[in-house]
């Protein structure tokens, strides 16, 4: 196993009743970690370069970097960009060698993110990869609010776009240090009624582990964005490792401590998402 698309870890994840991890990278120490975790656990991964991670290390660096990772790694490693605003963006990253790109057209009028959407999808898809699109909006923690996705918007942006996954907005929240409010599962019912295409849940860290476990296995969540609680875990070890000697300065020996606590974070995630043993 190798680099592979979005569209190849997601369509066995509908099919058997799993979801695989969308896993926010932001440096070389927890995206190695992410990787030997999935190898642990014996799971597809998909190693995700948001736009925070992108304004720390360009682009076609991230790159290189995830297919260093998947190319020796012995499971399936998807290389994803997370929030994609532009076309541009999407091109720049297929040019850097990535697997699957998100196009996040959810602020626009749903004519105009349709349209986006579907032209990024006609982009991927010519190169071999995969695209995710969004509908409704998914707000942040103590930011901006969200906006439902409504049932019947979704199934025309699924069948007029040809993305491969779909993210959607049902109560999760980007950034949630601890238990949501809930999601809103009627509205999941209603969506998953009346489309076919591969659902996404961006805000993993606001679900709780068990509820993770059952939209997976008995809904087509195929695909669950985690960062926060894996930012926890990284700043948590980083903490303890200075705290534990605070003459310490040596980088790399401070750094490679927070690997093993972050690989620890990832695995119950992939467990959480019933992807453990797929591979």
């Amino acid at each position: 196993m190798t680099l592979v698309t979005l569209a190849q870890v997601l369509e066995p994840a509908v099919r058997d009743g799993y979801a695989v991890p969308g896993l926010v990278c932001l440096g070389w120490e927890d995206m190695r970690a992410y990787v030997a975790a999935a190898e642990a656990e014996r799971a597809p991964v998909i190693l995700q370069a948001g736009p925070g991670c992108r304004a720390h290390t360009p682009l076609p660096i991230l790159g290189r970097m995830f297919r260093h990772l998947a190319e020796a790694a012995s499971v399936p490693v998807v290389a994803h960009l997370d929030h994609g605003y532009t076309l541009d963006d999407c091109r720049a990253a297929l040019d850097a060698g990535f697997t699957s790109v998100m196009i996040d057209g959810s602020g626009l009028p749903l004519d105009q993110n349709i349209a986006l959407t579907a032209a990024a999808a006609d982009l991927a898809h010519a190169a071999g990869a995969s695209c995710e699109g969004e509908i409704g909006v998914v707000g942040y923690a103590g930011g901006a609010a969200s906006t439902g996705t409504d049932p019947d918007e979704a199934a025309r942006f699924a069948r007029e776009t040809g993305v491969d996954a779909m993210a959607i907005s049902v109560g999760n929240l980007h950034l949630q240090q601890g238990p949501g409010e809930g999601l809103d599962l009627p509205r999941l019912r209603d969506i998953a009624a009346l489309t076919t295409v591969a659902l996404v849940l961006h805000g993993g860290s606001g679900i709780a582990a068990a509820q993770r476990a059952s939209l997976a296995a008995s809904g087509r969540i195929a695909k669950v964005n985690i960062g926060t609680e894996l930012r926890q875990a990284f700043g948590l070890a980083l903490r303890d490792s200075l705290a534990r000697d605070g003459d310490r300065f040596d980088r790399i020996a401070i750094l490679r401590d927070t690997e093993a606590p972050v690989a620890a974070a990832a695995r119950a995630a992939i467990r959480s998402l019933g992807a453990s043993g797929r591979v």
